[in-house]
């Protein structure tokens, strides 16, 4: 099974192709679509064109996409809810099934915490898909996200393990149960 996945953006979308072969996770390609400034209407075409080059060149089974958390303005919220809209319709043209997934699903299978920095996330994807070196962020959270398709919600292949933390939520719960 190969998995195409997206970490959508306003300037840069990160895109990441992982193939499962038997039990083994195999990196296909990774990069990040950037659009030249201008017009919003030509940069969500650009982005557009660039995505349909990817599926036609790495013809992924099916895709899974970083839904979009909250930005920090609702200008910025809105931008890069229409790259992630050209996004979903160049996925849609293709007739890829699509699944989303949020940040922390992708950062608690990947890095074992759901709250990881994207430095955290790049050295497990790194180790994961044995990489010679680190893919820039954009192409790292995407890679993170075909890995999270494909794992569910636990990562356990080749032997790496995602880091050992203590779960917040069992603290959490812990502590609750104390105070009472």
């Amino acid at each position: 099974m190969r998995v195409l996945g997206i970490d959508p953006g306003s300037a840069a979308t990160g895109f990441g192709v992982v193939e499962r072969q038997g039990g083994d996770l195999v990196h296909v390609a990774h990069g990040v679509i950037r659009v030249r400034s201008g017009d919003l209407a030509a940069r969500l075409d650009q982005l557009y064109a660039a995505l349909r080059a990817v599926l036609e060149q790495h013809q992924p089974d099916t895709a899974a996409v970083e839904q979009v958390f909250v930005a920090s303005s609702p200008r910025s919220a809105l931008v890069l809810g229409q790259a992630r809209g050209a996004v979903l319709a160049a996925l849609g043209a293709s007739g890829l099934p699509v699944s989303e997934y949020s940040a922390s699903q992708v950062k608690q299978c990947v890095a074992g915490d759901g709250r990881a920095s994207k430095a955290q996330v790049q050295r497990m994807v790194r180790r994961v898909l044995v990489l010679e070196r680190s893919p820039a962020t954009d192409a790292a959270d995407a890679l993170a996200v075909a890995l999270r398709h494909l794992h569910g919600s636990r990562l356990e292949l080749a032997g790496v393990a995602a880091p050992r933390q203590r779960p917040r939520a069992r603290r959490d719960a812990l502590r609750t149960r104390l105070l009472r």
